[in-house]
């Protein structure tokens, strides 16, 4: 059976104590009142060293932002999915659309640190979603299908390691939500690509979060489509109130 997962992306919020304290607060919340769902936060590459000890793993899973495309070597200012590992964190977001936007990720980088990451022993969280343009000329499905590239390329066992996020870049950071409906559709429509792929086990076992602007006020409807398993959560992730209002929608 699939995992619902909610993972939360701090992005660049939050200092070393800032994010230290958020940590602790969570890990008390949800000590205290057990989640229903899997919970992963994502922090920046600082924390994770720090954070990764200070809170319960049976309950609460760490991972980075992002990784190297690269084992090692001279690149500076980069971090390998070694060292990511090397802190205990589990896992790592990849091809988010910001990553794809700001710092020009290709399917081909990506494809790289994927399997790096795997390679390592993390668990990508492969984020695909369409812009505001492409959602309107009603290309979003061949937008998220090219995405995929980056992961069709593994073997089926490795591809069953692999959390997908469908973001739809419209909706991120605006207040925009895609309502459920059109959540399902394409949520439905990814799932659909994978059995083609590797048969319909493997897409029956593949977690699928939705990634934008999701709210404690919205993740019940949101989480209630068969083809929605969790969200990955920007905003709403930095509060613990509203993570865990999100994190509530699945009891």
């Amino acid at each position: 059976m699939r995992k619902n997962i909610v993972a939360g992306n701090w992005k660049m919020n939050k200092n070393l104590q800032e994010g230290i304290a958020l940590a602790k607060e969570l890990n008390e919340a949800l000590a205290a009142d057990k989640p229903n769902c899997d919970v992963v936060i994502c922090t920046p590459f600082i924390h994770l060293a720090s954070v990764t000890p200070i809170v319960d793993s049976a309950v609460i899973g760490v991972g980075a932002e992002n990784c190297a495309d690269k084992v090692s070597g001279a690149y500076t200012g980069e971090v390998s999915a070694e060292m990511v590992a090397s802190t205990g964190a589990q896992y790592v977001i990849l091809g988010h659309s910001e990553r794809r936007a700001y710092y020009g990720e290709t399917v081909e980088i990506l494809e790289e640190k994927v399997k790096l990451a795997l390679a390592n022993n993390l668990k990508p969280i492969f984020c695909i979603g369409e812009v505001l343009e492409e959602r309107e000329a009603n290309k979003q499905n061949e937008v998220v299908a090219a995405q995929m590239a980056s992961v069709f390329s593994l073997s089926a066992e490795d591809f069953g390691k692999v959390i997908l996020a469908y973001e739809p870049v419209w909706a991120i950071g605006t207040g925009k939500t895609a309502t459920p409906e059109q959540a399902q559709e394409i949520h439905a429509y990814i799932r659909s690509l994978v059995a083609e792929k590797y048969g319909q086990e493997v897409a029956d076992n593949t977690s699928i979060l939705y990634g934008g602007s999701c709210k404690p006020s919205n993740a019940k409807e949101l989480f209630a489509n068969p083809d929605v398993d969790g969200g990955l959560i920007g905003g709403a992730a930095l509060q613990v109130a509203d993570f865990k209002g999100i994190i509530d929608a699945f009891k």
